[in-house]
Order: structure tokens, then sequence, then C-alpha cells
């Protein structure tokens, strides 16, 4: 599964596949530097899938629903985190009202509730609202897990 990526220089769409969310490509149209993900990405049981599992980089895991108010404060703090952790982790937004299959696999009893991967494996699971600077520090340790210890 890829997502399509607008070029920043040009407009031209980009294929780009889930192993490479966190790297520095270029714009097949115009060669420019297209930088790694820096927002949160919507995802739908097969993007999660095989971003988790192809990930070279932490993945954090948003599950949130619309109606749920502590998951609209969480909102800017998961931005922040997926813009200041660009090629470093990617960060996704799993809505539970979507895809209640996700939130099942991992036992999601109260949201918002945020997931830890490195390696494709689980690392850390948390339920309730918590900053930015918590959210990049389970990154960190997420990174030193899969061996990405360096900045």
């Amino acid at each position: 599964m890829a997502l399509i990526r607008a070029c920043g220089n040009c407009g031209a769409k980009n294929r780009t596949p889930a192993a490479h969310l966190a790297d520095t490509g270029r714009c097949g149209a115009c060669k420019q530097p297209l930088g790694p993900v820096s927002a949160p990405i919507a995802a739908d049981t097969a993007m999660f899938d095989d971003v988790v599992r192809t990930a070279r980089v932490p993945v954090l895991v948003d599950f949130w629903a619309e109606w749920c108010g502590p998951c609209k404060m969480a909102a800017p703090y998961v931005e922040r985190t997926a813009a200041e952790m660009a090629g470093k982790a990617i960060v996704l937004k799993v809505d539970t009202e979507r895809h209640p299959e996700l939130a099942g696999r991992y036992n999601v009893r109260g949201i918002p509730n945020f997931a830890v991967f490195a390696n494709g494996r689980l690392v850390r699971q948390q339920a309730g609202l918590v900053d930015h600077s918590q959210m990049e520090a389970w990154l960190e340790e997420a990174r030193t897990v899969a061996g990405d210890g360096h900045a």
C-alpha cells in the first residue's frame, strides 16, 4: 500500500510506499526533494498493517473518534508530534468508529488511546490524554528499542 502525496514544488502526485514514509525522496516529475511525512496519516486497516509491518522507524497510533472531547484536545499534540518527529517516526490516526476491528485487535476500551510500535511489535499502549512531549518521549524510547538511537 502506498500514500499519494502532492509535490510542494510542482503539485505532481507521488506514490510513497509505506516503508518509505519517513524517508526523503524525489518528486517523479520535477525531481525536487519530497520530505518525510510530517502530518498524521488517517489509516484504514490495510494502511495500518502495511505501515506497522514495514516502517523502519517507530509508529505512533492515535485511536480516536469524532465524538470524543479528549480526542479533540489531543489532536494538536498528535499533529505537533508528527511534525517534530518527521523522518524519525510515523504517526497514524485510526478512527475507532470506522475501523472497530483495529480497536478490537488492540483491546482499545477508552479513547484517546495511544499505541507505539517498533519493528512491527507493540512496545507501549496507554489510554488517556497526553501532550506532545510524552508522545515524543515514547517514540524516542521506541527508537532505542528498534535500534535506531541516532538523531
